[in-house]
């Protein structure tokens, strides 16, 4: 044993204190859990899986569960290191893909992936790649990776997310052991959240609509920046119908502030990680480890601005349904006033017009438009919108 993984298993918690891997809180994905769990306990886990299903249906908190029990010399006991470190997302031999182009992956990200499975692990046995929206795999980057699917490392797992195998060539769907995700409905995702925390629906029910997913939305309860954050961008679009340009102006830049907030720790933990390595690893391991740190911040902050465009988005839904008087209870209960007020100033076609100015704003991140700027952008298109009778 290394004496990394010596000193890691000296700290690791006692038994009496584990409170169970990322695996064993799949609760609302049970048969795929189970599927998962047999394929770790008797050692036959694939070269290769591909995760089918919706948006929201809890594929990527999947994904970061196999790679953590993949990863731990117990199966994934949620305590040790290894656990902790796939947990907080800041473990080096777990690496993550997502589309830097509108239009999908670029050719450079896939060859940096293939470079990169040529290298060894930094700290585990094996590697794991999860590869997100497997299906906008351009053509040429697809068939690239295929290759390394047919003859993959000992030492390598991919876990590809996608929504349908029709999307995916079909080469990229034969190499991969295909598991399905099914869609959970609303109530039974409120339900799940609320099972994780212990806290009222109705916040469960706005952790949903900002997250995602029941196991994002559970993190993000457990995050008093992140809910910050979301407070501050519904704030910042309340205050538009009686906001100037500069109070715009300056509130995008506040609210870039506050979504940045939560990568201190993040950043604190990635140099502890390179301290704590930095006698065991050779010079170009702790530049892959600095590059894949880099990438991580990106990735974080981008999930940030998201997260809060997801608020918008809620927010504004909770509009549109007090403009149409469809009744019941907003979404964003905490923000009910905000919604009568804005539902009072506004008709159906302004609402609508500002969820798209919302739509828009993802697609200018997507593109690489600065976050901030795509704020601004953003915030003055609802706000013509919300006031254009």
């Amino acid at each position: 044993m290394s004496a990394p993984a010596a000193h890691d298993r000296a700290h690791a918690a006692p038994l009496g204190e584990r409170a169970g891997g990322l695996l064993s809180r799949l609760d609302t994905q049970p048969r795929v859990r189970d599927f998962l769990r047999r394929a770790v306990e008797t050692g036959r886990a694939s070269h290769a899986y591909l995760f089918v299903g919706a948006p929201g249906s809890g594929k990527l908190d999947a994904a970061w569960a196999l790679a953590q029990a993949l990863l731990c010399e117990e199966g994934g006991c949620g305590a040790c290191d290894s656990c902790v470190r796939v947990a907080r997302r800041t473990h080096p031999d777990v690496h993550v893909y997502t589309p830097e182009s509108a239009t999908g992956y670029l050719v450079a990200q896939v060859r940096e992936l293939l470079e990169d499975v040529a290298l060894a692990p930094i700290r585990a046995r094996r590697k794991v790649y999860i590869v997100d929206r497997a299906e906008q795999l351009r053509a040429s980057s697809a068939n690239a990776l295929l290759k390394t699917l047919e003859e993959p490392p000992a030492n390598v797992v991919f876990i590809l997310l996608g929504t349908s195998t029709d999307a995916l060539l079909p080469t990229i769907v034969s190499r991969c052991q295909c598991v399905p995700f099914r869609m959970l409905s609303s109530e039974r995702a409120v339900g799940a959240v609320a099972h994780a925390t212990g806290l009222p629906e109705a916040r469960c029910r706005t952790a949903l609509a900002v997250a995602g997913s029941p196991a994002r939305a559970a993190e993000f309860l457990k995050s008093a920046e992140r809910q910050e954050a979301r407070r501050q961008m519904l704030r910042a679009v309340d205050a538009l119908l009686r906001a100037d340009e500069a109070d715009i102006l300056l509130s995008a830049r506040d609210l870039m502030g506050v979504i940045k907030a939560p990568l201190a720790d993040v950043k604190s933990t990635q140099q502890a990680v390179l301290d704590q390595n930095a006698d065991y690893l050779s010079r170009g391991a702790l530049k892959q480890l600095e590059e894949r740190n880099k990438r991580e911040l990106t990735a974080r902050e981008r999930s940030g601005i998201m997260e809060a465009l997801a608020s918008v988005r809620s927010l504004l839904r909770d509009v549109l349904t007090d403009v149409e008087g469809v009744g019941g209870e907003p979404v964003n209960e905490d923000f009910s006033e905000t919604v009568g007020r804005l539902a009072r100033a506004t008709t159906v076609a302004g609402a609508v017009r500002a969820l798209a100015a919302v739509d828009a704003a993802e697609r200018r991140i997507a593109r690489n438009v600065t976050p901030q700027l795509a704020v601004e952008v953003m915030l003055f298109d609802i706000r013509k919108a919300l006031l254009c009778r």
